[in-house]
């Protein structure tokens, strides 16, 4: 992609005009490679990690906005349930994985058990580190079946996740994002930076490398990452060709029912 002269604002923050640009041009190669994936029954695996606030559901949803969501599917696991919880531990999400023709992306994937898991006890110790020599073998598993991973890690400071959590406490659109999770996580930053540190050592490999994203700045953050995805995966455009539709058919010999019989919704932005 070729380069462009970045247009800053007075906050020093990335421009929203150029932005909006960008996101509308990156867009359409998405829906590009949402063709080559259809057509050459690629199996792409995106997962998205980093601190609460930190920007994942944002670059996500820019992502997926103008796709086609039988092809591009967003995968956001909750708590495992009683059942699951005795499963092997890769195994929730191997059902989510894709078929042929299709990319996933994981809100937060199986290194939940590096991270809240770790720090929140909510896994033994035998458990997490048993998935520290696990995963990258399981990765490598992956790779060599013919899937393409690749995973992102959403870096926040400290000062500025705050300005999130209290934007959020603030707008009630946002409230929902707040969690008593996320209360009880503000207070573990070190916790969650050295178990953050630990996973990497264990799980940033050659074969399955970590891509690290500033994402202080949410718009240079969501093009950043968009632009790396686009970047990485060797697509090629096989977009259908455009076509022209022929002329509608005259209906004939068919009366429809009076409109007055169906129950319309009332028209609340009716002109006075």
């Amino acid at each position: 992609m070729s380069h462009k002269k970045v247009i800053l604002n007075k906050k020093g923050r990335l421009d929203y005009d150029f932005y909006n640009k960008e996101i509308q041009e990156f867009q359409v190669k998405l829906v590009t490679l949402q063709n080559w994936i259809k057509e050459t029954n690629a199996k792409v695996v995106v997962i998205f990690e980093g601190r609460d606030a930190a920007g994942k559901g944002g670059v996500i949803k820019r992502i997926t906005e103008k796709l086609n969501p039988r092809i591009c599917k967003v995968v956001a696991l909750g708590t495992p349930t009683e059942k699951e919880k005795t499963q092997w531990y890769f195994q929730r999400y191997v059902q989510q994985l894709p078929a042929g023709g299709e990319m996933v992306l994981f809100d937060r994937s199986w290194y939940n058990r590096a991270g809240v898991e770790r720090v929140m006890g909510f896994c033994t110790t035998d458990e997490y580190w048993e998935f520290l020599r696990s995963c990258p073998n399981f990765e490598r598993m992956l790779i060599r079946s013919g899937i393409i991973l690749i995973k992102y890690w959403f870096s926040i400071s400290q000062d500025e996740q705050e300005k999130r959590f209290q934007e959020r406490i603030k707008d009630p659109t946002k409230r929902w994002k707040f969690s008593k999770m996320d209360v009880k996580s503000r207070d573990k930053w070190v916790e969650y930076s050295m178990a953050k540190d630990d996973m990497f050592s264990y799980t940033d490999t050659k074969l399955s490398p970590w891509h690290v994203i500033d994402t202080d700045d949410k718009r240079k953050a969501r093009l950043m990452t968009i632009r790396h995805l686009l970047d990485t995966i060797p697509y090629k455009d096989l977009s259908p060709e455009p076509f022209v539709l022929p002329p509608r058919k005259k209906q004939k010999g068919y009366v429809r029912p009076p409109m007055q019989e169906q129950t319309f919704v009332k028209d609340y932005y009716k002109a006075d």
